[in-house]
């Protein structure tokens, strides 16, 4: 019997069942390096990449464990600039995903291996307009593609990953050209690494940094 308990969630506040749990989007997916990819470069030097999965608090989480990341920020993608705001965007209207900028050093890890980690614990590419409790086109998977390069990777990769049967279902991510990143307010930033006492965050995303450690411990670092 689930008897309702409110906790505040990225889609605001969250209905959840005492002692019960949302199943997991993601637990770790063991999948291939991706065929094509950037090679290392020779020196250090900043890159940047945009995904969408869910919730942004979860992503950005994830994503300060990665090796050769030097910062993460949540913020919006996908619609305009004049919408980039929290409520607009909950709303499901305004073409925005809630999404995390990547800051990285391409000289100590590779775009596709960035998107290793996305694919394999950072959410699950298989759902659609929904991750775990958060359901709407704010919460999509989407890769927002920076160039050409990166466009070419993302788009190889799932068709790998797809041929492979490494899900259950068809990877429904979409691969789109970035044309603006938006970071969200100051109380969004780091929300898990502030709040790891919400149910929110140890019922969703804990647990993938968990998964990240333990499925690629190469690319994870702590912090």
């Amino acid at each position: 019997m689930r008897h309702a308990l409110k906790i505040i969630g990225c889609a605001g506040i969250v209905a959840l069942a005492a002692l019960w749990a949302w199943p997991r989007a993601s637990a770790g997916v063991p999948i291939p390096d991706p065929k094509l990819d950037a090679p290392l470069a020779s020196a250090p030097a900043k890159a940047t990449a945009v995904l969408a999965g869910g919730c942004f608090w979860g992503l950005q989480l994830v994503f300060e464990h990665l090796k050769g990341v030097s910062h993460v920020t949540a913020g919006y993608a996908g619609g305009e600039a004049s919408t980039a705001e929290y409520e607009l965007v909950s709303s499901g209207t305004t073409g925005h995903a809630e999404s995390v900028q990547i800051e990285y050093d391409p000289s100590q890890v590779t775009y596709g291996e960035i998107l290793k980690v996305y694919f394999s614990v950072a959410h699950d590419p298989t759902e659609v307009n929904r991750q775990g409790p958060d359901e709407g086109t704010q919460y999509r998977s989407s890769v927002f593609a920076a160039d050409a390069d990166q466009q070419k990777i993302a788009e190889a990769y799932i068709a790998q990953l797809d041929a492979a049967g490494n899900y259950p279902a068809p990877i429904a991510t979409q691969v789109v050209p970035l044309k603006g990143f938006y970071p969200a307010e100051a109380y969004h930033q780091d929300y898990a690494i502030h709040n790891p006492w919400n149910p929110y965050i140890q019922i969703n995303d804990l647990p993938k940094v968990a998964d990240f450690k333990s499925t690629l411990p190469d690319l994870y670092v702590e912090r």
